[in-house]
């Protein structure tokens, strides 16, 4: 399978089994997109009659150049590569248990914004509960990652709610916690934490600066748009009260990791000039597609999809020109990074990340709590389903039927379970809205990193 296209001014090809990603001048993509529509080309005749034929507006001479280049590279395994990725035996054994080796801690289910997309139902997850995590329950959590982690050194723990700042004591006696026991356990632990910024004072912001490894801060970008989206509790606007907090804690993170992180909606689909917005705060950006029901009035359908992809190159061509811009749906690994599992399971939710809430009980990940038909056990009864944990386990791009024929299956890994259950009623199918825009965030990202390369004129 070859994936040829063209973004801010570059024609691209995908070898999608190799992983290969060629940059080409007008003929040899010409021919190229016709050859992929063809059968299996049979090198070593030559330049078919058919493509001159085809492509008239090229010379013979031209096309048999372009025709010798395809065929030296398909020689090399960088084109029309057969699918032996991974074989079937090794995908089939993806279906054993997997370590845990991360932690969703929610330490709040509670929140001080009312944010009209919440999947969270503005904290309480749904329950009519709001709650913050006692430190017991936090040091079980934290003992239960310890010994289901096995071999595994680092273990990372993000912090969220609801808002965890609701809930600083817990955080700071878990992490306190961790560290007194990670030389003894052989484990690192690496703390995240994701705020809406409403609690940050002084002190907090050095704790967060001091102790978090990354920080996520929630923004979705123009003033209008943050305030129309993410009111208090009091149906008040919150970017006046939270931006000059964010400000300080990024001025303080000096090398440590950080990401603005918004979210957009059908309301504001022009989400190119949020991240610009927030390019003005931070450099590290991640502005992401909200998730939602087809019913609901916030969610993006798919006859928004023309106006997205075209937002999309916006962005692309905003960061073209903004390099000192990370914006976190832009990077892509075209060596495809050294793990093949993770490659082909995605994120690892429900095997290798759970989610853990006030109370003690344990899902897949944030965005399956509340599901009792996904809960995956307790703290407080030591239980854990591992026959629901090795479904999980068992997602991958083979044995999702429609990522075995898209050509962005090794990179986007399947997609997010949680979502396509909300949107199609089952964790192993992909919904066409998240799919589309995955595969083009991915056009632009390929096409930003051939220009990084100067790969093009």
């Amino acid at each position: 399978m070859v994936h040829t296209y063209e973004a801010l001014g570059v024609k691209i090809a995908v070898d999608v089994n190799s992983g290969a990603v060629h940059v080409l001048d007008g003929v040899t993509f010409d021919l190229l997109r016709f050859l992929d529509g063809q059968e299996a080309p049979l090198w070593a005749e030559g330049c078919p009659a058919a493509a001159e034929e085809a492509l008239p507006q090229h010379s013979p001479d031209a096309l048999a150049e372009a025709w010798q280049e395809l065929a030296e590279l398909a020689a090399q395994g960088l084109l029309f590569e057969e699918d032996d990725y991974i074989d079937r035996d090794k995908a089939a054994s993806m279906q054993q248990q997997a370590l845990v080796k991360a932690l969703c801690l929610h330490v709040s289910h509670d929140c001080n914004l009312r944010c009209k997309y919440c999947f969270a139902s503005t904290g309480d997850f749904g329950t009519g509960r709001r709650m913050t995590m006692d430190a017991d329950t936090a040091k079980r959590a934290i003992d239960f990652v310890v010994e289901k982690s096995g071999h595994r050194k680092n273990i990372e723990v993000d912090f969220f709610g609801g808002e965890p700042l609701m809930a600083m004591d817990t955080v700071k006696k878990t992490v306190e916690y961790a560290r007194s026991i990670e030389e003894g356990a052989g484990k690192h632990f690496r703390f995240t934490i994701t705020t809406n910024g409403v609690l940050l004072d002084n002190e907090t912001i050095d704790y967060i600066n001091r102790e978090m490894s990354n920080a996520v801060l929630s923004l979705d970008g123009r003033r209008e748009v943050n305030d129309d989206l993410r009111p208090t509790a009091g149906g008040k606007g919150s970017y006046d009260r939270i931006v000059p907090r964010f400000r300080r804690l990024i001025e303080g993170r000096g090398t440590k990791d950080y990401y603005l992180r918004g979210t957009f909606t059908r309301f504001h689909k022009d989400f190119a000039e949020d991240v610009k917005a927030l390019a003005a705060l931070g450099k590290n950006i991640s502005v992401e597609p909200v998730v939602g029901k087809r019913e609901d009035p916030y969610a993006l359908q798919e006859e928004d999809l023309p106006e997205l992809l075209a937002e999309y190159e916006r962005l692309a061509e905003y960061l073209r020109d903004h390099r000192e811009v990370n914006f976190f749906h832009f990077n892509v690994d075209l060596a495809q990074g050294p793990c093949v599992i993770k490659r082909l399971r995605g994120c690892g939710a429900g095997c290798e990340y759970v989610a853990v809430t006030p109370d003690g009980d344990i899902y897949p990940c944030h965005q399956f709590v509340g599901l009792e038909d996904y809960k995956l056990g307790s703290l407080y009864d030591s239980s854990f389903d591992r026959a629901l944990s090795g479904k999980f386990a068992a997602l991958n791009v083979y044995t999702r039927e429609e990522c075995r024929s898209c050509w962005a299956r090794f990179y986007c890994s399947g997609g997010c379970s949680a979502s396509n259950l909300l949107v199609n009623g089952d964790i192993r199918r992909p919904h066409r809205v998240g799919c589309e825009l995955e595969r083009k965030r991915l056009e632009c990202a390929i096409a930003l990193k051939a220009i990084d390369a100067g790969l093009t004129e």
